[in-house]
């Protein structure tokens, strides 16, 4: 099992959000971010934990498609 940081995370785009925790699905029991945009009216927003970790084609290269900055 992946673990997540609770903290600042930078999107391979340039915007910033705050992972709140962690939440399961109430059938599949898969793990989801639980995250909240750091722009705008500051959505909440979740993904599945596998996506949030993984790394994606950016500019020719492979990064993460979200990087941790700060607590």
């Amino acid at each position: 099992m992946v673990k997540i940081k609770s903290g600042k995370y930078k999107h391979y785009k340039g915007a910033e959000y705050e992972v709140l925790g962690t939440a399961k699905h109430s059938e599949t029991l898969e793990e989801f971010v639980v995250y909240k945009a750091l722009y705008g009216e500051g959505e909440l927003w979740i993904r599945p934990l596998k996506m949030f970790t993984e790394k994606v084609e950016f500019g020719g290269k492979k990064v993460l498609r979200f990087k941790y900055i700060e607590i």
